[in-house]
């Protein structure tokens, strides 16, 4: 048998009332734990740390953090004349290779790694290039008026000169080298994939074999097999 209790309103008003109050209670403790493992983690773990305990899992896992919003920008100062690690293993594979001295080589690989970041290209690919196009020489002009490391040729991309440009630009290896990443940037896209926009750029779109752009991708594979050899410190 079940015996029901049927409380008087006043009773029930009291009881409403303590559960508000149990309520706002434990809200008050809660938010108080919350501002403790903020803090914690503000000490301990850094500010992103803490502001990750306010985000649901999905959207801590792809929000940026401040220190690498900060570091991003220090690494970009530094990489303006500096080189990576991959970039300097590099280096040190093409001076062997094709006999140049490292010293006429830093520009060139710190222009392709600037130009590779800001085109969103590999700068290995580009320094590939050179090494077919040209075998790193920037006084190199074809038959057919191409021109400098990347065989850019004038006639056709003028455009792409800064204003500043003095004449025989193209001859200038940075400028170059600038110049002919955005060519080939631009021939990857129109053409929609890496090895029909590398025969774009080397002028033989039309050879199903695709030769060229194979030889391209061998000489990087050659660069990433020595970017991999990275000395230990």
């Amino acid at each position: 048998m079940v015996v029901s209790t049927i409380l008087p309103p006043a009773a029930q008003r009291i009881f409403q009332a303590i559960g508000v109050l149990w309520r706002k209670t434990l809200m008050a403790a809660g938010l108080a734990l919350l501002l403790g493992l903020l803090g914690l983690h503000v000490v301990h773990g850094g500010v992103a740390d803490a502001l990750k305990l306010l985000l649901p899992p999905a959207v801590a896992s792809v929000a940026p953090e401040p220190a690498d919003i900060a570091a991003s920008g220090d690494e970009a100062a530094a990489t303006a004349t500096t080189l990576t690690p991959r970039m300097q293993s590099a280096l040190n594979f093409v001076s062997r290779r094709y006999r140049v001295a490292g010293e006429a080589l830093q520009p060139i690989f710190v222009a392709a790694q600037a130009a590779g970041r800001d085109l969103h290209l590999d700068p290995l690919l580009i320094i590939a290039v050179i090494g077919v196009e040209s075998g790193f020489n920037p006084f190199s002009q074809s038959v057919y008026g191409a021109q400098g490391l990347m065989q850019v040729v004038p006639r056709f991309h003028a455009d792409k000169l800064p204003d500043e440009a003095a004449p025989g630009a193209f001859l200038d290896p940075v400028t170059n080298v600038r110049v002919g990443a955005s060519v080939l940037r631009e021939a990857i896209s129109r053409m929609g994939g890496l090895e029909d926009g590398l025969q774009q750029f080397g002028g033989v779109a039309n050879d199903p074999a695709r030769r060229y752009a194979s030889k391209v991708l061998a000489e990087k594979q050659r660069l990433e097999q020595a970017a991999l050899r990275l000395p230990t410190v």
